[in-house]
């Protein structure tokens, strides 16, 4: 495994350094003269996209944590990360992993857990087969159902198949919680 330690050039001439030797990782900090980390692991990651990044600054806020893990970055680690968590974070970067400072994982996640409820998996489901699990959450019967949609009993029950089937559940219970925490109907 080479490894260019740190990347400090302007950009022709790490592309030249690049070129010139195996590279397989960098550790690259975002405050360098001249240029940007984030700018330099685009541009990197466009020419040379099997090289890992991994970037080692002192910034751990989320515009800048994001739009390096966007521009390509393997990891993030801060400056305060003791040697041997850098050493091994190379090494995880290497082995194709995504090493972070802990700090910066709980953001990441974070992040992502607060993003979340946005998520909307339909599992398939028709509109009408919303609609009747909608009805459902609302405690409904099947009877109700059928008089509120103007459909028999029969049809509801058909959809009431169909919906178990797609959202693999095998009870109303099941089906009502999953809708609910899965986030399936408005």
């Amino acid at each position: 495994m080479a490894l260019y330690w740190p990347v400090w050039l302007h950009i022709p001439t790490m592309q030249l350094k690049l070129l010139k030797n195996s590279i397989d990782v960098i550790l690259m900090d975002i405050g360098m003269p001249g240029v940007s980390g984030i700018t330099a692991t685009r541009t990197i990651k466009k020419i040379f996209p099997n090289i890992q990044i991994v970037i080692q600054t002192v910034f751990d806020d989320q515009e800048r944590i994001f739009e390096a893990i966007k521009a390509g970055a393997s990891g993030y680690l801060l400056k305060s990360s003791p040697a041997s968590k850098i050493v091994e974070a190379i090494f995880d970067a290497y082995s194709g992993g995504a090493p972070m400072t802990p700090s910066i994982a709980a953001q990441v996640i974070g992040f992502f857990r607060e993003q979340a409820p946005a998520i909307n998996l339909n599992y398939g489901l028709s509109e009408r087969e919303k609609e009747v699990l909608t009805l459902l959450v609302d405690g409904k019967s099947y009877k109700m159902i059928a008089a509120d949609m103007n459909i028999s009993y029969n049809t509801v029950n058909s959809h009431i198949k169909k919906i178990y089937e797609k959202l693999h559940v095998h009870s109303i219970g099941e089906a009502i919680s999953k809708a609910i925490n899965k986030n399936i109907i408005s």
